[in-house]
């Protein structure tokens, strides 16, 4: 059975939101270093397959084949691509599997075959599902020392409050902390 690990880039006080028209733009840029790089493809594992909603797959498709050659890049590109589309026959960076209709009910059946771990990347609406449908088994967040007050959160206000317990925690030279937490399922009262 496969596990679902949901990594997400978070700010102090919760914002996921990066590049593109947000204000502050990529203000996750500046604490990247090379050991940072390696501390999270080591969180990511050498083999895994992505599941993405639509917008991560577009960003992704349009960055990471031109990425260049590094490890990062290579293990992103060769992995298998799960996608929440309502648009599959526009998939092209593969190897590439729309999820069909039934997110959820493709979701429980690819988590019951064999494969490497699915790592989920961005894609806020999926990682909302996930969690409140009990599919993550891991969060992995890699949080930022900085607050920025505003911009989409890590989940959904629809969402009932989750539960998980620490796994892990490593610190990067430039402050960025990558802490892992196992998913426990709803908070009880």
């Amino acid at each position: 059975m496969r596990k679902i690990r949901i990594f997400e880039h978070i700010s102090l006080d919760g914002v996921i939101e990066h590049d593109g028209d947000y204000t502050y733009g990529a203000w996750s840029t500046a604490y990247r270093s090379p050991a940072g790089a390696t501390m999270l493809f080591e969180a990511y594992g050498s083999k895994f397959d992505l599941l993405l909603g639509r917008k991560t797959y577009d960003i992704f498709s349009n960055f990471w084949p031109n990425a260049g050659d590094f490890p990062m890049a290579n293990a992103i590109n060769a992995a298998t691509k799960h996608i929440a589309t309502h648009r599959p026959k526009s998939l092209e960076w593969g190897p590439v599997q729309g999820l069909g209709d039934d997110v959820i009910e493709s979701i429980h059946k690819l988590k019951l075959t064999d494969g490497p771990d699915l790592i989920v990347v961005g894609s806020s609406t999926l990682t909302s599902v996930l969690l409140d449908q009990g599919l993550a088994d891991e969060v992995i967040l890699i949080t930022y020392p900085v607050l920025l007050g505003h911009g989409k959160r890590l989940l959904s206000d629809a969402i009932d409050a989750r539960e998980l317990a620490f796994v892990d925690s490593k610190a990067t030279p430039t402050g960025l902390l990558i802490n892992t937490y196992k998913h426990l399922g709803p908070l009880k009262k």
